[in-house]
């Protein structure tokens, strides 16, 4: 039985839409990130750095959300949901994951919540926000050229890649971000999907935490 832990982020997300995508049965455990529940005694020992999310699927435990995604297309997906391993398809999936983790995610979009939402735990620095709003508009440029000529990252068919976009691209319009016509008609089509619709929809309905 596969269990998904954690809600309320748009890292969270990810992996519910996932599982909603490859239309799995699955049991969803909402905790919230910082509201204590990610410290208690019986999720430490799922994952120790207490950090959701975190798919249970047996006798794996998995935390992270691109390799959660990965996992669950490469086990349930048969190449539906992401690119069959060993072949060039599949170079390009890793690399658009390594760059939407990094560029967008950590180093960027993740940097100013740390220093804006989250200033009374990292403190506030307005000029790592200011660069990191600065990265975040060059890096996502990349992608606007991209999908200029093509409805998904690698195409013509949706994957885990485009589950990992949307949330960043979702996350930066929350933000403020004026996103190009391109990107705000990429996301209008992958939120219209009813796989995200639903798991928006139980990903959302608890409270992230302060």
């Amino acid at each position: 039985m596969i269990s998904i832990w954690g809600g309320a982020t748009s890292r969270t997300l990810r992996a519910h839409w996932a599982c909603e995508e490859l239309e799995l049965t699955y049991t969803p455990r909402l905790i919230g990130s910082r509201t204590g529940e990610t410290q208690s005694a019986e999720f430490r020992r799922l994952n120790p750095k207490e950090k959701i999310p975190v798919l249970c699927d047996g006798d794996l435990v998995l935390s992270e959300s691109a390799a959660i995604v990965t996992y669950l297309a490469d086990t349930y997906g048969r190449g539906n949901l992401a690119p069959l391993p060993f072949t060039p398809e599949r170079a390009l999936y890793n690399q658009w994951l390594s760059f939407i983790q990094m560029e967008l995610d950590a180093h960027t979009l993740y940097v100013m919540r740390k220093h804006k939402d989250l200033a009374n735990l990292y403190g506030e620095a307005p000029a790592a926000i200011e660069t990191a709003i600065a990265g975040f508009n060059k890096q996502i440029q990349v992608v606007t050229e991209h999908l200029a000529t093509r409805p998904f990252l690698l195409g013509e068919h949706f994957t885990g890649a485009d589950i990992m976009l949307t949330s960043i691209l979702t996350w930066a319009q929350n933000y403020g971000f004026d996103l190009d016509s391109t990107l705000q008609t990429y996301t209008a089509a992958q939120t219209a999907r009813p796989a995200y619709k639903r798991a928006a929809k139980l990903n959302f309905s608890i409270s992230a935490g302060a």
